[in-house]
């Protein structure tokens, strides 16, 4: 027993070589979601600067997305295939981004962002953990519209035949589960985190980064077994992916984080937004 498989046009609209496609609709839907979070955090008094700040910080966190993504894509998963046609590397249209290099490239982004506007590096970047979790989630449905990135073959009641799929063998819908795990669950442990810190007097800066990289690093560990490893890949360290093993990587630096000194001094909340605009 299978569900079918909703098969949706990649394409919203498309006008001769010119197309609206699902895929990119999923991460504007995305940022704008995160924008009005990062806003409504800043009016909460919440961060040292102000909405023209989180303006500006979206072009730079675009940047640094699309670099990493695609630099750590390159090098990590398809080595072999860019080193053979180089130049095919600079054709981000064709598709291949990986997740863990857009951490690298926005958290570079943020650094940036905060050396140039003197604001605090880990109050940019827990602003990026919490704003950023609907990304995720829209960016997943994206996936599943694909059909790209598909589960491991599977016999639960809810597995799907995707047409991208050569087996043509019933899968986990993986991108679904991808997005309530990273999405949605990881959002809502984020915000209570946030407000509960806020409400004993421990919050500190750093602390949602941290938690956002041990969360999502267990959620994608996790995951991973449910989901078909890159075919040119396959599995890296025995019967484990290379998400996995990134994603470890993500639970031993949120570990650190957390753990870390600072972690153990409480914070006051701050009682009115600051006027700290941009340089």
């Amino acid at each position: 027993m299978t569900l079918p498989y909703p098969s949706i046009s990649p394409d919203i609209i498309r006008i001769g070589p010119i197309a609206l496609r699902w895929y990119g609709l999923m991460y504007i839907v995305g940022y704008v979601v995160g924008i009005g979070i990062a806003r409504r955090r800043v009016r909460r008094g919440v961060v040292p600067f102000d909405e023209r700040a989180v303006d500006s910080l979206v072009g730079y966190l675009v940047v640094g997305m699309l670099v990493g993504a695609r630099l750590v894509y390159v090098f990590l998963y398809g080595r072999a295939e860019y080193a053979a046609h180089p130049l095919d590397a600079f054709a981000i249209w064709h598709g291949g981004l990986s997740f863990h290099g857009a951490v690298l490239g926005m958290l570079a982004a943020c650094a940036l962002f905060a050396r140039r506007n003197q604001i605090p590096f880990w109050t940019i970047a827990d602003t990026l953990a919490l704003a950023g979790t609907p990304g995720l989630f829209f960016g997943r449905l994206g996936n599943f519209i694909n059909a790209e990135l598909y589960g491991r073959p599977s016999n639960v009641p809810w597995a799907m035949v995707f047409p991208t799929d050569p087996l043509r063998v019933p899968r986990h819908p993986s991108q679904l589960y991808e997005a309530v795990g990273e999405g949605i669950l990881l959002f809502l442990i984020l915000r209570v985190v946030e407000r509960t810190a806020l409400r004993r007097g421990w919050y500190r800066p750093g602390l949602l980064s941290a938690v956002f990289l041990l969360g999502y690093g267990v959620v994608r560990f996790s995951l991973e077994f449910t989901r078909q490893p890159d075919a040119q890949l396959g599995f890296v360290f025995g019967a484990f992916s290379m998400g996995q093993l990134l994603s470890s990587i993500m639970i031993a630096a949120g570990l650190i984080l957390l753990c870390s000194p600072p972690a153990r001094r409480p914070v006051n909340r701050p009682n009115a937004p600051s006027t700290t605009g941009l340089r």
